[in-house]
């Protein structure tokens, strides 16, 4: 897939937040922490998170100082030592662990995690609903997840990005999550203006587009065609785990 070869590459883990998190980025950046944050609420002590697709660490760390026990996967051996030398950086080396791992085949039982999150993930698979049973497998109650809206500005120039970006809309999303034993608990739609445009500016010239973005989001125009939506999901009390994962079986090692 051209999405994930892209992403393993050398110098993407290099450049990874400096590219994308950096000026206007900085505001994507605090906006997903606070999704994420808000959907997990406070963190209690032993609550158990995994973290897909953790890249280079950014909520696995975030989280980890929060109180959380928590492990970042990820299918990029580059990205990991990114994360890890964060972690070290944070002082939190201690408390998160870092596994190389395969997403749609977890290393991990049944309900093993209070909460799963996957940031920064979806849009890079072909075929996603095997993933989310595969997340929703290994969680005892929560999945978060975050999509790019195929009814957003988005669509205008997706294809042209080198990792490739599948679009969602709302019904696929909410059938996905019933399929996978998913009720959703929560939904948020952000960023009129897409991810892109925020990172071509400096910090300080981002700010003002992005309070007017924000008072955009507020109305039922902006908020349909918002780019960015975030999903909290809960497993529902009579799904059984999907069958397609029931046998689910680890190819990842730790290193």
């Amino acid at each position: 897939m051209k999405g994930q070869d892209w992403y393993q590459a050398d110098e993407v883990a290099e450049e990874y937040e400096d590219v994308r998190f950096s000026g206007g980025g900085e505001l994507i950046d605090r906006r997903e922490k606070e999704a994420v944050l808000s959907a997990l609420g406070p963190i209690e002590e032993g609550h158990r998170v995994l973290e897909v697709a953790c890249g280079t660490g950014r909520f696995t760390t975030m989280l980890a100082d929060q109180g959380a026990d928590i492990v970042g996967l990820d299918i990029s051996r580059e990205m990991l030592e990114q994360g890890r030398e964060k972690a070290a950086n944070a002082g939190l080396s201690d408390t998160v662990e870092f596994v190389r791992g395969d997403a749609s085949r977890l290393p991990f039982p049944d309900g093993h995690f209070d909460t799963v999150i996957a940031m920064r993930f979806f849009h890079l698979m072909d075929d996603p609903a095997p993933f989310l049973a595969e997340l929703r497998r290994v969680s005892s109650n929560q999945v978060f997840f975050d999509t790019f809206n195929g009814r957003s500005l988005r669509t205008l120039y997706t294809w042209l990005l080198p990792m490739g970006s599948r679009l969602y809309s709302e019904r696929q999303v909410t059938t996905m999550l019933r399929e996978a034993g998913l009720t959703l608990a929560g939904e948020e739609h952000d960023f009129v203006l897409p991810y892109g445009f925020y990172r071509q500016l400096p910090g300080p010239v981002a700010k003002p587009f992005r309070t007017v973005d924000e008072l955009l989001g507020k109305t039922i125009p902006g908020d349909y065609v918002a780019s960015v939506s975030y999903w909290d999901a809960r497993i529902s009390e009579d799904a059984n785990a999907p069958d397609a994962t029931s046998n689910a079986t680890s190819n990842a090692t730790d290193v």
